[in-house]
């Protein structure tokens, strides 16, 4: 029987049975035009007064101290915020990039930003956590650091500083011209830290540097027992804790000394100053980098190459002026060995030494 070839069905295999569309419900609302998601997604903060703005600043206090921060680290950063705060809109990201640019305020805020580029480094990571604290991000401004070597002042002079300080302040002083530690590291030290019989002072490290002991003088022991103990004090450790307040001492009276002795270059000497005098001391008497790595407590030796830097610029004008003896027998050879004597050679029966004058 003849066929229409338009009535004739191909066979394609069996129909497929239609089903419900498999997209989640969440985008079935979304097609139907539901108003409310699935799920709700916190907005960006929106800080519109200073009490409110003081609210985020404290949650993102305890928000650091829950992650681990270090409490002086928390200070140093709530401490910014709240600076600036006060200056310009830190709700705004556009208006804190305009006012870290303006350092002759131009744009007439109530204080011009003063910063040093590494100062402004800090606050631009500090800030960075803040806004993705409340769920907000910019585009962070790129500034260069300038690294400049710092002041290594005479021994001489940091002997009059010491003489001219309070008892407090000198034994602090002693102490890192001694150890060379960060000031964190000193506030730190209790009694159990000092081995008064052995002469050694145990180091407990901040920011990530190694422990450490290490031998202190029969005069800076002596400073620290004559230290002035004040019954009313809070605290367990051998110096004052709080750091701001032995910053402002120190402030204080090496101020009133460069002025009595007219010798402005005093004004140059901080706490952390007293630690790369140390590692430059400590490299040009020995020469060994490992050792000056070992006293300051770095974990890697590349911070501590700025100090060969630094002796060779400081000690360039003088000649490596040795002290040689010679040792006749082997009573003599123990004498210069304990003396701290080096020795050169051999010739026939004498030996040679030398010293580092």
């Amino acid at each position: 029987m003849p066929t229409n070839d338009r009535h004739v069905r191909f066979n394609r295999g069996p129909r497929r049975r239609r089903t419900k569309s498999r997209r989640p419900k969440r985008h079935n609302a979304l097609l139907a035009g539901s108003e409310e998601p699935a799920q709700k997604i916190k907005e960006p903060a929106r800080i519109t007064t200073p009490a409110q703005m003081e609210r985020e600043i404290l949650d993102f206090k305890l928000d650091q101290q829950k992650n681990g921060r270090a409490e002086e680290t928390v200070r140093a950063r709530i401490q910014t915020l709240r600076q600036v705060s006060q200056i310009c809109d830190i709700n705004n990201p556009e208006i804190v990039k305009l006012w870290l640019s303006d350092n002759k305020n131009e744009h007439h805020f109530t204080k011009a930003c003063t910063w040093r580029n590494s100062t402004k480094r800090k606050f631009i990571d500090t800030y960075t956590m803040f806004l993705h604290f409340i769920f907000q991000t910019w585009a962070p401004p790129k500034y260069t650091i300038n690294e400049k070597i710092p002041f290594i002042p005479t021994e001489q002079e940091i002997d009059i500083l010491i003489a001219g300080s309070s008892k407090l302040l000198a034994a602090i002083l002693q102490t890192l011209k001694e150890t060379g530690m960060r000031i964190g590291e000193l506030t730190q030290l209790t009694p159990l830290h000092l081995d008064i019989e052995r002469k050694v002072l145990g180091i407990t490290p901040e920011k990530g540097s190694n422990p450490r002991i290490l031998p202190i003088s029969d005069k800076l022991i002596g400073m620290i027992k004559n230290l002035p103990h004040d019954p009313r004090a809070h605290y367990k450790t051998i110096f004052q804790p709080n750091k701001g307040l032995l910053r402002d001492s120190l402030s204080a009276q090496r101020k009133a000394i460069a002025a009595r002795l007219n010798n402005p270059r005093l004004l140059q000497i901080n706490f952390h100053t007293l630690r790369h005098w140390k590692g430059t001391m400590e490299y040009h008497a020995t020469k060994d980098i490992l050792h000056v790595k070992q006293v300051l407590g770095h974990k890697s030796v590349l911070s501590t190459m700025i100090y060969i830097n630094l002796e060779a610029a400081l000690f360039l004008q003088t000649d490596e002026n040795f002290t040689c003896k010679v040792a006749h027998n082997e009573q003599e050879e123990t004498e210069l060995i304990n003396a701290g004597f080096q020795h050169v050679n051999n010739r026939g029966e004498l030996a040679f030494y030398k010293k580092r004058k």
